[in-house]
């Protein structure tokens, strides 16, 4: 019985499941709870926390009006491999393999607006690839600076360090807050999806999607943020999980830094995006590997 619960694949399938149903209750009031504190910035009072969940079941009751039913397929393969990446990260697996996860994910999604043949669909698929193309040098640098400071790609080792690995990592983690901007799709680097109105004529790589897989793309988006919060919070975890508050803590500090990131910087061409996320994971990310290469 014990080597059935302490069996990777048994943790693995346990984890997806817990975040297929927690990861969007989580995620929903974050971006409602995003949505209040953008309108106090801007001197408004703001909707609903629950909003979001309005939206979504909204979403749901609505038919699916698209000229590819293929568009759906891909977006739904993109929210499952979405909640494997989840589960694989929260069940405390292997951190490679959740990125490798997400990334496919991500592909999956633009996929499905490559295949609605819509021209506005397709540059927000060019712009969502083009973002793929600048933070993910940085993520993977994360990932070989994790495996440096814990031996080991299991998500679970930071329990067994004696010190957070923001101290050892400073680097990799500012490159991380950094990309995070893009994971998250907030200004000044949401090129190819926004969730504010004003910010498109048209929804970019969601414009074709409606209805139930639109709804998916908003729990799927929700999922994300609970992941790569995740992501950020680890760095600030060690000695055991009596810390996971501190970790939890301090990545809702990040965020709230992302919300007034978001509210106070204008979208940049997407020249200027890949030429920042690159200099950045260059410089603080290489150099923090190096450094670490030789202590």
């Amino acid at each position: 019985m014990n080597a059935i619960i302490t069996n990777p694949i048994f943790l693995v399938v346990v984890g997806t499941i817990g975040f297929a149903i927690c990861a969007p209750i989580v995620g929903c009031l974050l971006a409602g709870l995003e949505r209040k504190i953008s309108a106090r910035m801007q001197g408004r009072v703001g909707p609903s926390i629950l909003q979001p969940y309005y939206d979504v079941r909204k979403l749901i009751e609505k038919d699916d009006v698209s000229v590819n039913g293929a568009d759906g397929i891909y977006v739904s393969c993109a929210l499952i491999f979405t909640f494997l990446a989840g589960g694989i990260f929260y069940s405390g697996q292997n951190l490679l393999l959740c990125i490798f996860i997400i990334t496919l994910a991500v592909l999956f999604f633009i996929i499905a607006a490559y295949s609605t043949r819509s021209p506005y669909a397709e540059i927000g698929a060019h712009r969502e690839t083009m973002q793929v193309m600048a933070y993910e040098p940085m993520v993977l640098l994360m990932a070989v600076g994790f495996y440096m400071a814990t031996g080991t790609f299991n998500v679970g080792g930071v329990f067994f360090l004696n010190t957070p690995m923001a101290l050892p990592l400073i680097g990799i983690l500012i490159g991380l807050v950094f990309i995070l901007t893009i994971k998250l799709r907030k200004s000044p680097f949401d090129l190819s999806y926004s969730h504010h109105a004003h910010q498109e004529i048209v929804k970019g790589i969601t414009t074709e999607m409606s209805g139930k897989t639109l709804a998916q793309v908003e729990i799927m988006h929700w999922c994300e943020t609970v992941l790569f919060l995740g992501w950020t919070g680890m760095f600030f975890v060690w000695g055991g999980p009596a810390f996971l508050l501190v970790g939890i803590v301090a990545a809702l500090v990040i965020w709230f830094f992302e919300i007034w990131i978001d509210n106070n910087f204008a979208r940049v061409k997407w020249k200027s995006m890949l030429k920042w996320a690159w200099l950045v994971a260059l410089i603080a990310g290489g150099l923090n590997i190096v450094v670490l290469a030789f202590i």
